[in-house]
């Protein structure tokens, strides 16, 4: 099971430190429409890397340099796992992210086959209707589906998802120190 709430608190702690640093003074509505579009490009990297839709390829995947397909594909994940959770965080939504054992399990289970291009649009539809009809139900939905599709589409168990996801935070603390 994923510590949730700790990733949360810590997705949040990055994002309020990067907003004192870079003194942004977006207002609240635009903080999260911005939230919102970030986390539709690293959804959309998630796709690129993987690239399970290029049904024309043969040798689907890529990878940054010194990093294998699946590492690369890791790291885009977690990329917008942050995303979901500064969102729901700027949305006052946090009720929605947190999740108990048994759904957890739920989520994880693996005996049915997963449609990667469904399960990424119905994402995409849900998310971008969770903020149009500022509807909380279709964002739990969106974050619950997205877990999914990391577990038993792409098959990163929930050690490797938190590891990868404290690895990207500290390398996005090193970036903001580097004047990213």
């Amino acid at each position: 099971m994923i510590d949730i709430p700790k990733m949360l608190q810590t997705s949040v702690q990055l994002d309020r430190s990067i907003a004192t640093e870079k003194q942004l003074t977006l207002n609240g509505s635009a903080r999260i429409k911005n939230t919102l579009l970030s986390l539709d490009v690293e959804l959309s990297e998630v796709a690129n890397t993987s690239e399970w839709f290029k049904v024309w390829k043969e040798h689907k995947g890529k990878h940054d340099d010194g990093k294998t397909v699946r590492e690369t594909l890791l790291f885009e994940y977690v990329d917008a796992i942050d995303f979901f959770l500064v969102f729901a965080s700027q949305k006052q939504w946090v009720e929605n992210v947190d999740l108990t054992n048994e759904q957890f399990e739920k989520l994880a289970d693996k005996t049915s086959k997963l449609d990667l291009t469904s399960t990424y649009l119905s994402v995409k539809s849900m998310l971008f209707s969770s903020q149009v009809s500022n509807r909380p139900d279709n964002f739990r939905h969106a974050w619950r589906l997205y877990l999914k599709l990391g577990m038993v589409g792409f098959g990163f168990s929930a050690a490797e998802i938190e590891k990868a996801y404290y690895d990207k935070n500290k390398i996005n603390y090193k970036r903001q120190q580097s004047g990213y």
